[in-house]
């Protein structure tokens, strides 16, 4: 059965279960954390979309309406999932990053990847709305920890804030369309490679005698190389190390 849309959670009641107790059991012995783990196994499988608070209940055995004497609403367990989710990204060192080799390079490569992994267990978070996601101790840990290595480089409080967001953004983008493409395959049931047999013969007649030499030959380049029209596992090192490289030229203009 497919969930409905999420209503907007109500941000007050989001950040009192953010940063409230998940581990106090109630009358149905059921705890928050319980709950919110029950959601992130299901929207791990299903997606977001698909997930609905009697799923939930099913997985837990227990009556929907148990549930909403510990969380409102979808809405409120999207925000409590989001941050759960995270809550893993680091071990209980915030140093982790910056103890890595490579200075503050190496430790945002290892903060990418760490994303990357996150991203790629759990996909349903690229349909989480994060602009005014509420702020739960996870993520804010989070925030503090990817903060540290660009701290002390002569970066301006913004622009550690921007570098940090442009890594990130990076990491999301390319993860969200390898999510996208394991989706597609799924769904029709065809690998990349598969498909592009299936559509070469028609695809060589309708292009014969056009004027695109430069797009057949790249794109020809391209899918013989990766034996699909992308790899994001390359895009993501490839840009990283891009943007790394004008971070540290911004660095080296502050010093």
């Amino acid at each position: 059965m497919a969930g409905r849309k999420a209503a907007a959670p109500d941000p007050v009641r989001s950040l009192a279960l953010l940063w409230g107790s998940h581990t106090k059991p109630g009358r149905s012995g059921l705890t928050v954390r319980a709950i919110v783990g029950a959601a992130i196994e299901l929207a791990d499988v299903s997606g977001l979309d698909a997930l609905s608070m009697r799923m939930v209940a099913d997985r837990l055995k227990v009556g929907t309406m148990s549930l909403y004497t510990h969380v409102p609403g979808k809405g409120e367990l999207t925000d409590l999932m989001f941050d759960q989710a995270y809550g893993d990204l680091y071990d209980d060192d915030d140093d982790e990053p910056t103890r890595q080799p490579g200075g503050w390079r190496g430790a945002l490569e290892f903060i990418a990847r760490r994303n990357w992994d996150v991203l790629t267990a759990h996909p349903w978070i690229h349909d989480v709305p994060t602009m005014r996601t509420a702020l739960g101790p996870n993520i804010t840990r989070k925030y503090e920890i990817e903060l540290r290595p660009l701290d002390g480089l002569g970066l301006t409080d913004v622009e550690m804030d921007s570098a940090l967001t442009l890594v990130l953004t990076h990491v999301q983008g390319t993860a969200r369309a390898g999510a996208e493409q394991l989706r597609t395959q799924r769904d029709s049931g065809l690998t990349d490679q598969e498909w592009w047999r299936q559509i070469s013969p028609t695809l060589t007649a309708v292009m014969s005698g056009t004027n695109f030499p430069l797009a057949g030959r790249v794109g020809t380049a391209v899918g013989e190389h990766f034996q699909s029209a992308l790899d994001p596992a390359h895009a993501l090192n490839f840009g990283l190390a891009r943007i790394l490289d004008g971070i540290a030229l911004l660095i080296d203009e502050r010093a």
